[in-house]
């Protein structure tokens, strides 16, 4: 049966998301690189997450948190990171982002780390542990319930993860709850402009690789103002081809000679900001 054939419910497609990187998790501690392709023929070498990182910024990590990376973008850079802030990766995986982001906050900050997946966590503290970094925690959860007190964070980063949530209403709130007055979200996300074919809506495979449940970017900035952010940016920096496209429907068992034309400069990988406001409305 491929993909396309049922609609799956949300626990299916969170089970099925979770495995996924439970065994990019694997592939890392074994010194494989990961992707955002789920398909056994996959290069991982794809135009999404290939190529994120300059060689400096991460030459002091273990080379296993820069092959969990399965992000669309570097949030570290666009969050620009004060010393002595409280910072939040949703969705952490591997650690990268929290690791870089530790660096940036200073011994009198705080990074966190929030992931689902038992086999993410695993690496990622053994990471911690490799780069020797004290102030970093990794949290177990869903980015859809974050496991801290209202008004406990500054600053909100998030690599390609967002987009994955069957709920994204929830994720926004929650984000907002977490944030102190004047606080901000700076995230990677993989973003719509335009239609997009059901066949590539309904394909858990194509979720999995970070494409399927993009929002089209008024979308995402409504429900960005919804949840009661302001000062909303979203900022395109990759825009994929055809032929970029091409492998990953191919890997989700859809006709890519069909469809990649048609999403053709359609998804982009993009730099989205908000801010909480700093005064109740």
């Amino acid at each position: 049966m491929k993909p396309n054939d049922i609609e799956p419910n949300d626990e299916a497609i969170r089970e099925t998301i979770r495995g996924s990187y439970a065994r990019a998790a694997t592939r890392a501690a074994q010194g494989k690189s990961g992707c955002c392709g789920t398909g056994a023929s996959s290069s991982c070498g794809d135009p999404i997450t290939s190529n994120l990182y300059a060689a400096g910024e991460t030459a002091d990590l273990p080379p296993e948190a820069l092959a969990a990376s399965l992000g669309c973008g570097n949030p570290t850079a666009l969050a620009e990171l004060k010393p002595g802030e409280t910072v939040l990766d949703l969705g952490s995986g591997g650690g990268i982002d929290v690791l870089l982001s530790a660096r940036r906050v200073g011994p009198t900050g705080k990074a966190y780390g929030l992931d689902m997946t038992d086999e993410m966590l695993a690496l990622a503290r053994e990471n911690q542990r490799k780069a020797g970094v004290a102030n970093v925690e990794f949290l177990k959860g869903e980015i859809e319930h974050i496991p801290l007190p209202d008004a406990s964070v500054d600053t909100i980063i998030s690599n390609c993860v967002i987009n994955l949530s069957t709920d994204k209403d929830r994720v926004l709130a929650e984000a907002f709850r977490v944030l102190r007055p004047g606080g901000r979200i700076a995230v990677s996300d993989i973003v719509v402009r335009g239609a997009m074919p059901a066949e590539i809506r309904r394909s858990v495979e194509l979720l999995v690789g970070c494409v399927a449940g993009a929002l089209e970017e008024s979308d995402y900035r409504a429900r960005l103002a919804r949840a009661g952010f302001e000062a909303i940016e979203i900022e395109p920096f990759r825009v994929y081809r055809a032929a970029d496209a091409a492998e990953l429907i191919a890997q989700a068992g859809l006709d890519a000679e069909k469809l990649a034309p048609i999403v053709d400069n359609k998804f982009m990988s993009a730099f989205i900001r908000a801010r909480k406001p700093a005064t109740a409305a």
